[in-house]
Order: C-alpha cells, then sequence, then structure tokens
C-alpha cells in the first residue's frame, strides 16, 4: 500500500479494455453457434485479460506477465482455428471437432452470415422424417469459414499487441522499483533520521540555564 508509481498512470488507461470486448464479441458468436471449444478457450482468455487489468492496476508484474504468455497460446488457438476452417492439414470444416461431438451444429455465420437467406423445405413423405425439415442457406455474400478467419487473424493482431504492451509495462514496472530501491524508498523512518538532531538541539536550547 505505501508503494505508489507515478509511471503506472500511463499504464492503466489503454489496458486492457479493447482486448476484452474482442474476446467478449467473439464468445457472443461461438455461444450463439454451440462451438463448445472456442466457448471454453474464449473462457480462460477472458479470465486472464482480467488478471492483466488487475495486474496493471494493483501493481503485480507477474500476472502480466502470464499475460505475456498466455497471449502466445492464444496465438496459437486462433491459427489453429484459421487451419481447420481452411482445412489446411486434414483438418474438415464440417467435423464435429469444435463441438466436442455432441452436436452437428455449425459457426453461427454458417446461416447468418451477411446477405444469407435461410429456407427450410419440409421432408414430409420421406420415411422416419415426417417432423424434419431440410434447411439451405444461399445468397451469402462471403462464405462463413472465411468470417471465421477474419474473426481469428482479428484476435491474432490484437494478442500481438496486447503481448507487446504488456512487455512494456513489465519494463516500466521493472525500472520503477529498481529507481525507487535506488533512493531508499524502503527505508521505513527515512524522515526520522533527518529531523532527529535539530529537533534535540532546539530541546536542549529551551532548557539551558540561564
Amino acid at each position: 500500500p505505501g508503494r505508489k508509481h507515478r509511471g503506472c498512470k500511463r499504464c492503466n488507461s489503454p489496458f486492457p479494455s479493447p482486448f476484452q470486448l474482442a474476446a467478449l464479441e467473439r464468445q457472443v458468436f461461438d455461444f450463439l453457434g454451440y462451438q463448445w471449444a472456442p466457448i471454453l478457450a474464449n473462457f480462460l482468455h477472458i479470465i486472464i485479460v482480467i488478471l492483466g487489468l488487475f495486474g496493471t492496476i494493483q501493481y503485480r508484474p507477474r500476472y502480466i506477465v502470464v499475460y505475456a504468455i498466455w497471449t502466445a497460446v492464444w496465438v496459437t488457438w486462433n491459427i489453429f482455428i484459421i487451419c481447420f476452417y481452411l482445412e489446411v492439414g486434414g483438418l474438415s470444416k464440417d467435423s464435429e471437432l469444435l463441438t466436442f461431438n455432441i452436436s452437428r451444429h455449425q459457426s453461427w455465420w454458417s446461416e447468418n452470415g451477411p446477405g444469407c437467406v435461410r429456407k427450410e423445405a419440409s421432408m414430409s413423405g420421406i420415411k422416419g422424417l415426417d417432423n424434419h425439415s431440410y434447411i439451405s442457406v444461399i445468397g451469402c455474400a462471403l462464405e462463413y469459414r472465411y468470417i471465421e478467419v477474419m474473426h481469428s487473424s482479428f484476435q491474432i493482431l490484437i494478442a500481438l499487441v496486447g503481448f507487446v504492451y504488456a512487455c512494456y509495462v513489465v519494463s516500466v514496472f521493472t525500472e520503477e522499483e529498481d529507481s525507487f530501491d535506488f533512493i531508499g524508498g524502503f527505508d521505513p523512518f527515512p524522515l526520522y533520521h533527518v529531523n532527529e538532531k535539530p529537533t534535540n538541539l532546539l530541546f536542549k536550547q529551551t532548557y539551558l540555564p540561564a
């Protein structure tokens, strides 16, 4: 509580509100698409971002280092998502990998992308499928996998900015701590040592016999 750092004020304001907003936006659309693996990853990412914010405000460099390390994991995860939707390395965007094989849901953007028109056709007359309907999506201005790729690319960009800023904040805190130690900032009674002699001299002068 006794350690106040003037340089911390310039570190608090921009960190990490844009990162929280980007993560929350991603979480909303993954929830809508029942993408359970991304939902868990986003949830963990939001917690780490909040931890980084707490570390910045409360002067906890270790928490900021944790955030910086996590950004490397987050970048790796988003690279995997890009490869998944672009079907790189044998991955298939139509697999149930992101839903843990619990459901056959795909990205929310697959039916709600820009320009997409969703049509349902009854499957009556087909044995065993009377209560089911066939859903077709037409007119999409942009295929949903490219929207997901853009989302992940933006997350990577934000993570890289966050990593650079986290390193900057840690360096500022380290410099402040070193300078604080150098000027004797941790001496518990610096003022008393300075003022002790003059006070005693005044006391003696007051009670000297005439």
